[in-house]
């Protein structure tokens, strides 16, 4: 019989059938370490589930994973209920995660830390934004359950304290899996009112009974509120989102109340008193401004009114007689400007300022023509003697003296030749280029240039010797 080959396709479509028709394997509870944790953009989380002696890889899709209430990291031991079956396009079979829990920690204490973890650092627990309660508020709204210690407790302590203020109830749901939702929706509902102040709360239980006043949509609910919030969740020692999030937080429902709106009796105390030292202060303005009119009717001035005209009379005589004094002034010498400069001999004889503007031009005219002459008469004395040199007439003469100063610069030039000096059998040290002409510029080992007159030495220096030495 013909063996018939698979295709690697066939092969793992074949055991992705077996594994999806096994009962065992459609839902399979398995607990272990995370490693390789990768959370998709898509939302989906890819990651492989360890223990000691083995690995399967797994994944969870956003579906599933917007019911995980905590961020899984690498090295966390949980546990999850999931799907196993073949990837067809690797062959390697895998979990799909329809749920998973903290193993050892408490899930939803996971779930509380991150999520206060993250809103802490988005700024919604910040004290400068926290808005102020108002001390008198006229309308309180509560969002609580409808029955129950709280409301109770609440209502009873508002009657009592401050029983003017006007109450609005927002029923809400605070347990339950749709809790959350129907919490932050009260508080929106809330925020189309025209309240003062909002307290939203429940009565104590455990972390689970509390839990929707620790989910993200409350938390932003509150945050989003132009309503001042004074949460009231629990008892003194429970602590919520919620909490932090609020403007105020009251460790009990009644406190809430106690925070939410000031006693009357302390309204009335503060109104007598106010109304006591109002009456105290107008008394004693009355006495003030009574004693100040009594001083104005003794008053000089005003028993007698016609001094006060006298005096300002005096004054306005004195400063017209200043002014009249000024102006006169101020006339006198303007005339006397004036008749300086109709009466200069210049302004009369106009033509005088002409004739001396025409003597000092010809001054001018006469020393410039003189100043010509002379250099005219210096150039003409240059040129006869430059025409009459013996040089200008014998130039045999300026050659034979060049050529004299010519052979005398040769022969100065050879004398200083170095190559003359090295053919008397002198040498030339250098040291990169640098001549050294005293001991005191080497060294021992140092390496030397020698010039000859037929070529270069290169040379290293044993000793060094100097004329002071003794040896």
């Amino acid at each position: 019989m013909k063996e018939q080959y698979l295709t690697i396709t066939q092969l793992s479509r074949y055991l992705k059938y077996k594994f999806d028709q096994d009962t065992n394997l459609s839902t399979v509870y398995l607990k272990g370490e995370i490693s390789n944790f990768k959370a998709h953009t898509r939302g989906h989380y890819y990651f492989t589930l360890k223990d000691e002696g083995s690995r399967i890889n797994a994944i969870m899709f956003a579906s599933n994973t917007s019911k995980c209430k905590f961020m899984p990291t690498d090295g966390m031991k949980v546990m999850v209920t999931g799907r196993v079956t073949v990837y067809e396009a690797t062959g390697g079979y895998q979990i799909y995660v329809n749920e998973m829990i903290e193993d050892g920690i408490g899930n939803l204490y996971i779930a509380y830390e991150q999520l206060k973890q993250k809103l802490e650092l988005e700024g919604l627990f910040a004290k400068e934004k926290k808005k102020k309660i108002p001390r008198m508020p006229k309308r309180i709204g509560i969002v609580t359950a409808p029955t129950g210690a709280a409301i109770r407790d609440i209502l009873t302590t508002i009657k009592r304290r401050y029983p003017i203020a006007e109450t609005i109830l927002f029923p809400a749901l605070v347990q339950g899996v749709d809790a959350g939702k129907d919490i932050a929706k009260k508080i929106e509902i809330a925020n189309t009112y025209d309240l003062d102040t909002l307290i939203v709360g429940r009565g104590g239980g455990s972390i689970e009974d509390l839990w929707p006043f620790n989910e993200e949509i409350v938390a932003r609910a509150i945050y989003n509120s132009k309503i001042p919030i004074i949460s009231a969740v629990g008892h003194e020692v429970d602590f919520t989102i919620a909490d932090f999030v609020a403007d105020l937080r009251a460790p009990t429902p009644t406190a809430a109340a106690e925070l939410a709106a000031v006693d009357m009796n302390t309204v009335l105390e503060y109104l007598t008193t106010a109304k006591s030292r109002s009456y105290n202060a107008i008394l004693k303005k009355i006495q003030t401004e009574k004693a100040k009119l009594d001083n104005l009717k003794e008053s000089y001035g005003l028993k007698r009114p016609n001094t006060i005209y006298e005096i300002k009379e005096q004054k306005l005589d004195a400063l017209v007689e200043r002014i009249n004094s000024l102006i006169k002034n101020k006339i006198e010498n303007t005339k006397i400007r004036l008749y300086k400069s109709t009466s200069s001999y210049i302004l009369n004889n106009p033509n005088i300022l002409y004739l001396e503007k025409q003597e000092a031009f010809k001054n001018i005219y006469m020393r410039l023509n003189k100043e010509i002459s002379i250099i005219l008469t210096n150039k003409k004395t240059q040129l006869f003697k430059l025409e009459n040199s013996y040089v200008l007439n014998n130039p045999e003469i300026l050659y034979k003296f060049h050529q004299q100063n010519l052979n005398s610069l040769i022969e100065k030039l050879t004398v200083l030749n170095p190559m003359n000096t090295l053919k008397r059998g002198y040498a030339i040290v250098k040291e990169n280029n640098h001549v050294i002409s005293t001991t005191k510029e080497i060294k021992q080992n140092q390496k030397i240039n020698i010039s000859l007159k037929d070529g270069e030495l290169t040379a290293k220096v044993l000793e060094v010797r100097k004329e002071n030495d003794k040896n």
